[in-house]
């Protein structure tokens, strides 16, 4: 959309350099580099490789991305002769934010199969709409997609058991022990929720299962990069399956700055990294090119009066924040294609937002981040609509 092409770049700018920093402590960093190893090592010794994407930004495609993730030639002889044995079976996993930008680039080099499941998770904060196209358009490919939200109960208890099942399916396939263990690797991008699902999977599975003991947990942080080590956890029993956790790796570096920007929106790539004003900038952007406002009519006059102030999480203050949303964009008479027309209706919502979130500082610029990091957390916990950030592929990739 033209309306959000100059902030996009912006942004994805700003990533760009940072990944074309060889010097940078966070990106493609010590860890990621072992971590890539490890588990490229491990590939082919695991039955099952469940890829995490954010389902708002599905992938990351493009002959520039595909050289930038490519594995060394032993690791790559290694899994292709793993395969060729006939044991692979790849079971995808995506958030459905950005269902495409949050690919796991390395695992291209390995071949497709019958079994490959796509599994689309953070289900909640992507349009209900457009997750239903790209499962269709998974369908279409011969992928087996399932959508999740990882912090469901229920929708993890149906998954868990849609995996069991898969586990007979190949057991049967290949004439396998039902006894024998089965292991399931984990693998995806920072920050899309791979170790919520494996806790989730883990404390469910367990349940089911009814084992005692001291419950383990894979650390879950909203910072992205926390995950070092890779750990294991068991998600059933009789037979037993265990999950591998593994640390989120980037490619080396990512040339496409419109893809970048979406997984610096969506909290693949630390926020220090740049100015949270232009993540809020580019949220905006989004936002008032959408139809997510218009729900936002009905609210109330009475719910704005009686709002918290300061406190952005609590449900009065989220309400008068997308009244005013909704106020700023109904009003704005201007042409949302037009990158000048853009700038003025959000530096307009900014002023707005410093008043319902009732920010004081003597420093524009200071007010400005505050309240553009309350925006970014408002979009990334779902309080501002759902949003899938990637369209689906005009070409098959």
């Amino acid at each position: 959309m033209a309306g959000t092409t100059s902030f996009a770049q912006k942004l994805g700018n700003s990533v760009k350099k940072v990944s074309e920093n060889k010097s940078s402590s966070w990106w493609y960093n010590h860890h990621m580099r072992a971590a890539s190893r490890a588990i490229s090592h491990r590939i082919p010794l695991v039955d099952f490789v469940l890829e995490v994407r954010d389902a708002r930004v599905f992938i990351l495609d493009g002959p520039e991305f595909l050289a930038a993730t490519m594995l060394d030639r032993d690791m790559l002889a290694i899994v292709v002769n793993w395969y060729h044995v006939g044991w692979f079976c790849l079971i995808r996993l995506y958030i459905l934010k950005v269902p495409v930008s949050s690919e796991y680039g390395s695992l291209r080099y390995f071949p497709s199969s019958s079994r490959n499941i796509i599994v689309l998770n953070k289900m909640d904060l992507a349009s209900h709409s457009k997750t239903k196209e790209w499962m269709a358009y998974f369908k279409e490919k011969n992928y087996i997609s399932y959508a999740i939200n990882s912090h469901n109960k229920e929708n993890i208890k149906e998954f868990l058991n849609f995996l069991q099942a898969k586990i007979r399916d190949l057991r049967r396939n290949m004439h396998l022990s039902n006894t024998l263990t089965t292991t399931v690797m984990l693998v995806g991008i920072p920050n899309v929720g791979k170790s919520a699902f494996v806790n989730s999977l883990h404390q469910i599975g367990r349940v089911t299962a009814a084992e005692k003991g001291k419950l383990k947990q894979a650390k879950v942080s909203p910072h992205p990069g926390e995950t070092k080590d890779i750990i294991s956890l068991k998600i059933a029993s009789h037979p037993n399956v265990y999950i591998l956790d593994t640390p989120g790796i980037l490619p080396p570096e990512i040339a496409d700055v419109e893809r970048s920007s979406k997984l610096a929106l969506t909290g693949a790539i630390a926020d220090y990294l740049f100015d949270q004003s232009d993540l809020a900038q580019y949220f905006l952007s989004i936002l008032n090119l959408s139809h997510e406002y218009k729900k936002w009519g009905k609210i109330s006059e009475s719910d704005k009066e009686n709002q918290i102030m300061n406190d952005h999480t609590q449900d009065l203050v989220v309400q008068a924040v997308r009244r005013a949303l909704f106020e700023e964009i109904s009003a704005f008479d201007g042409n949302l294609e037009d990158e000048n027309d853009m700038v003025q209706l959000i530096e307009a919502q900014f002023t707005t937002l410093r008043k319902v979130f009732n920010v004081n500082s003597d420093s524009f610029d200071t007010v400005n981040d505050i309240v553009a990091s309350k925006i970014v957390n408002l979009y990334r916990t779902g309080r501002l609509g759902h949003y899938t950030l990637d369209s689906l592929p005009r070409t098959n990739y």
